[in-house]
């Protein structure tokens, strides 16, 4: 019997992912890899190891949920090391709980490795800690879609009261409706926000506004996923301190010059 890894890859940037991540990466037969990691951290498995996109297959044009937990314990009874590698963490919205459920069930051993989620490290490196002495002693970790069928089961009003700082993830095309549930239970309209695209990568690019005009920026910026919204009043302190995309400038400045 083999063994499976659940690895967090981190938000986007290959040198957030963990030592022990790493490692996984680095021993396993199998990798079973999500459409969001960076591909980068795929150079580190071993020349003979069997890479596994989850979005497609031949013979499934979309990876159900239950296909992956079949492969997983398929791979693993062959006796073979699986790393299922995730972006961001498996147990923040990666249905990593369902995957080790599964391999519960079968009797497969496994490890979580935990890894850096998005709603963390997008708004670190936008400048904006999620809680800060001055202004946010909570936070507060959020779908912005509900799963397809499902009943809304967000609790809008505890969310616009007693949480400081609220990271959705997946929440672009449900910009507008969330603010306006924020807004209807509570939360000041004038609320500072910001919109995180492609978090911790290059191609990083940040926008702000409040709770009533942020849905209109991102749509004129043409803002889209992958996006993380962060709300509250923490985001005033990217003012001060949006050290990375002045990296990134500072950096296409000394390339111009070289040129």
């Amino acid at each position: 019997m083999g063994k499976v890894y659940l690895v967090g890859a981190g938000p986007g940037d290959p040198e957030l992912i963990t030592v022990k991540g790493l490692k996984c990466i680095q021993q396993a037969d199998v990798i079973l890899y999500d459409r969001l990691i960076n591909e980068e951290l795929l150079s580190y498995a071993k020349k003979d190891a069997e890479l596994i996109f989850c979005g497609k297959l031949p013979g499934y044009h979309t990876m159900q949920q239950e296909t992956i937990n079949h492969f997983l314990v398929r791979y693993a009874k062959k006796g073979k090391t699986v790393v299922r590698l995730k972006g961001g963490d498996p147990f923040v919205f990666g249905r990593g709980g369902e995957e080790a459920e599964a391999l519960a069930k079968h009797g497969i051993e496994f490890e979580i490795v935990p890894g850096i989620t998005s709603g963390i490290a997008a708004a670190a490196y936008a400048g904006i800690p999620v809680t800060h002495r001055d202004f946010s002693s909570s936070v507060a970790f959020i779908t912005g879609h509900k799963r397809k069928g499902s009943e809304e089961e967000i609790k809008w009003e505890n969310l616009a009261k007693g949480i400081d700082t609220l990271a959705i993830y997946m929440g672009i095309s449900n910009l507008p409706y969330i603010c306006s549930q924020l807004i209807q239970y509570g939360k000041a309209p004038s609320t500072p926000v910001a919109v995180i695209q492609w978090g911790t990568m290059s191609e990083q690019r940040t926008v702000t506004a409040t709770l009533s005009t942020i849905a209109e920026v991102v749509a004129k910026e043409k803002i889209e996923n992958p996006s993380m919204i962060i709300i509250g009043n923490v985001v005033k302190l990217r003012e001060n301190i949006q050290w990375f995309e002045q990296l990134l400038q500072k950096q296409q400045t000394a390339a111009n010059a070289a040129l």
